[in-house]
């Protein structure tokens, strides 16, 4: 196991999304350009190939070039999780090796999403890819419920170090993270974005945060946890609302296509989410574009002069 795994790693991690070029490849340079406007607005470091990032629609070489691009764009200013979740344990463990290879500092997985989706499944998938690297493992829970005294066993698994928790039972969380004080050290990072600050409010439970709005407004999450950090927990909510409204527009439509095109208003074009999501026509992204700017939180094209003011 390397050393340190957890200096540097608290705070704000965007969610990457997958960006594609106009032939629906993955646009390498586009991945360097989202890691530019992260970094320069507080962001801590990238959570790859996720649920935003589509693994469930990538291959498995695709998902190595966004790691590669990703390492290659990094240089030093933050963190990298590849989430290396697969329907098939042996891909994830290719993937893990490959993410250890190109210098990712963490590997992370969902549990099996098809066929097997017990505990004892979850188990042996963990301790499978866990297994194949000497970097610390993120569990990412996601839509099931936590159960401390089951739970903590994932975390009897050498390389288990942290955990992705998307879900909103804070209460389950504190209580699996009490089990775990003492006996082993351990990091977390709340996943749902609009209740960032509900998660870092209970101070030792979240480290920081993971999320998919954090790729738009990333000064907002990157705020919430600094000031959270400080104990300054009412200007933080400020920033908690105003990300909200953000949200509760990103999330209207069960077409997640209309997420990225919340990347292309502030001038980081990923192309669409892959079929079976639709693409925007014309229409809908100028009609969807109007009601974001009518939020006054974020600006067209503020993404390309951030970095034009740097």
């Amino acid at each position: 196991m390397r050393e340190n795994v957890f200096k540097g790693m608290s705070g704000a991690y965007a969610a990457m999304f997958t960006p594609y070029d106009s032939k629906g490849r993955v646009d390498v340079e586009a991945v360097a350009r989202i890691m530019d406007y992260g970094y320069a607005n507080g962001l801590n470091g990238f959570y790859l190939t996720g649920t935003t990032g589509e693994w469930w629609l990538l291959s498995t070489d695709e998902r190595k070039q966004v790691y590669a691009a990703a390492a290659k764009a990094n240089r030093g200013r933050g963190k990298l999780v590849a989430h290396v979740g697969a329907n098939c344990t042996d891909d994830s463990v290719s993937l893990a090796k490959y993410a250890a290879d190109v210098g990712v500092d963490w590997v992370s997985s969902i549990t099996p999403q098809l066929y097997r989706n017990s505990f004892d499944a979850a188990m042996y998938h963990y301790r499978t890819i866990a297994a194949a690297t000497d970097l610390p493992f993120m569990v990412y829970s996601m839509g099931s419920a936590l159960v401390p005294e089951r739970d903590i066993r994932l975390f009897d698994i050498p390389n288990v170090k942290g955990m992705k928790y998307t879900g909103r039972d804070y209460y389950a969380a504190q209580c699996l993270k009490r089990r775990l004080d003492g006996s082993k050290e351990t990091i977390w990072f709340a996943g749902c974005d609009e209740q960032l600050l509900c998660g870092l409010s209970l101070c030792n439970v979240f480290s920081g945060g993971i999320g998919t709005t954090y790729n738009i407004i990333p000064k907002h999450f990157a705020t919430i946890c600094a000031l959270a950090a400080k104990d300054r927990f009412r200007e933080a909510a400020k920033w908690q609302d105003e990300a909200n409204r953000v949200v509760e527009l990103m999330i209207e439509s069960d077409n997640w296509s209309y997420r990225k095109a919340m990347m292309k208003f502030i001038g980081l074009d990923c192309g669409w989410f892959r079929k079976p999501f639709e693409p925007l026509t014309a229409a809908q992204y100028r009609a969807y574009s109007k009601r974001f700017a009518a939020l006054g939180i974020a600006k067209e094209n503020q993404a390309i002069k951030t970095k034009a003011a740097r």
